[in-house]
């Protein structure tokens, strides 16, 4: 398990290098506030502002928002306008701030129905940031995992089709090397907000053993305090991947 310390010093705390989180509660925070929708939106960037800040605190090297899902286009015309407008806006407006602090920004999801103009909001913004080094911050914009495994098989059946590749070849590591994010780190840890324990067709195939945490907080309101909190019970959790520890007296191994 990855953690952050200075040579000379006792371990430190466990740290995730990837963090993926669904970002959910704008609707019932607005609610509650007595306000429109797409306040609840607008309060939603706040708190990624807040996140991206304790990123940068405790030197999480990725960052995966789902902030617009395939599901998505099913809500109502007027919220799916207002969703888009705060993506361009988010894009105008944040991009050169996180070039600056030296942040990769990166998409992924499916973008030919956007409208040419925030794909190129888009492209703009990758190209820009795509040597910085300090972190990754990727936003899944129509995005679902089920579209991911079919888009990578999709690649894998063309290369087969193309004698590039034999049918017989094709098995977890290949379809691993053709989904979205295949050159980072598998999400070590997942948050949810909003009371839902659902992944809601996020991630399917990188979350197989990444920790899940679920938070009644609604987005608007999970701040730098919330994420410290699931960050901690991260640390606490022993991560086997599907292995455990042989048995100390079955080893034979005594404690010292």
């Amino acid at each position: 398990m990855p953690s952050r310390e200075s040579p000379g010093q006792p371990e430190a705390t466990p740290v995730p290098r990837h963090v993926a989180i669904i970002m959910d509660g704008n609707n019932r925070w607005a609610r509650r506030q007595s306000l429109p929708g797409h306040a609840g939106h607008r309060a939603g960037v706040e708190a990624v502002r807040g996140v991206l800040r304790s990123c940068q605190q405790h030197r999480i090297e990725v960052l995966t928002l789902f902030a617009f899902s395939s599901e998505n286009w099913g809500r109502p015309r007027p919220e799916v306008r207002a969703l888009l407008a705060l993506l361009s806006r988010y894009l105008r407006n944040e991009v050169r701030d996180l070039h600056r602090d030296g942040v990769r920004l990166r998409f992924i999801g499916e973008r030919s129905r956007f409208s040419e103009r925030l794909q190129r909001l888009m492209a703009n913004a990758e190209r820009l940031t795509r040597d910085n080094t300090v972190a990754t911050v990727v936003l899944a914009v129509d995005y679902g995992g089920r579209w991911d495994i079919a888009q990578a098989s999709r690649t894998l059946a063309a290369r087969v089709q193309a004698g590039e590749l034999a049918a017989e070849d094709i098995n977890e590591a290949s379809l691993a090397e053709v989904m979205a994010l295949s050159d980072l780190p598998a999400p070590d840890l997942c948050i949810r907000t909003g009371g839902d324990a659902r992944i809601s067709n996020f991630m399917l195939w990188q979350f197989a053993y990444s920790e899940l945490y679920f938070t009644s907080t609604l987005w608007p309101d999970f701040g730098e305090l919330e994420f410290a909190r699931a960050l901690s019970d991260y640390a606490r959790r022993e991560r086997r991947f599907g292995v455990r520890e042989p048995d100390a007296l079955a080893s034979g191994v005594q404690d010292a």
